[in-house]
């Protein structure tokens, strides 16, 4: 598959999808675009390197968006249940999300831009079909959220953007580090 083909859809463009939804979708394109650009032309050994001080990688990156993105939208369908008790994790759980962050062996930067380009797919669909942006749910239980604490699915969509966009100024500091280029100037 090539670059071009990986990304997802552009309901963005799309004349039933308008308003709020067109522009959290059109949003949400252009994040992930961004932080997949920075993959553009590299092996899979290179979007495993890291080349700063943190553990992140280029493929762990976008593994890792993807798992945040699937698991928001099981949110927004399932509610708290559909995320883990991050308050009752062990360490072999937060060893396992760790590994979230890193092209792991046999691990290929095509398998995981795939499943990205699908996740991507599936949030498009629900932001398009969701009868009501409006409902919420109480967030999981985890110490960075307030106690009792409720959100939309505008609200986690926002969130999930932000992610997007957050981890897309990552990757383009790994991407420069890595080899000279740049997503943007």
């Amino acid at each position: 598959m090539t670059f071009n083909e990986l990304t997802s859809r552009d309901l963005a463009g799309d004349p039933t999808v308008t308003g709020e939804r067109a522009d959290l979708l059109e949003m949400l394109t252009k994040q992930r675009h961004f932080l997949r650009f920075t993959t553009r032309d590299l092996t899979d050994e290179q979007a495993g390197r890291r080349t700063t001080a943190s553990e992140l990688c280029l493929g762990g990156l976008i593994k890792h968006v993807a798992a945040v993105e699937r698991n928001w939208v099981d949110f927004i369908l399932n509610g708290p249940s559909a995320m883990p008790d991050f308050t009752a994790m062990t360490e072999a759980d937060w060893a396992r999300r760790a590994d979230q962050f890193r092209l792991l062996p046999g691990e290929t930067l095509a398998d995981v831009l795939a499943d990205y380009a699908e996740v991507a797919r599936r949030t498009d669909d629900l932001v398009a079909t969701l009868p009501d942006l409006a409902a919420t749910h109480p967030l999981p239980k985890a110490p960075w959220f307030e106690p009792g604490a409720q959100w939309s699915a505008r609200r986690v969509l926002m969130h999930i953007i932000a992610e997007t966009a957050q981890h897309a100024g990552h990757a383009d500091i790994i991407r420069e580090s890595l080899d000279g280029a740049k997503s943007m100037g």
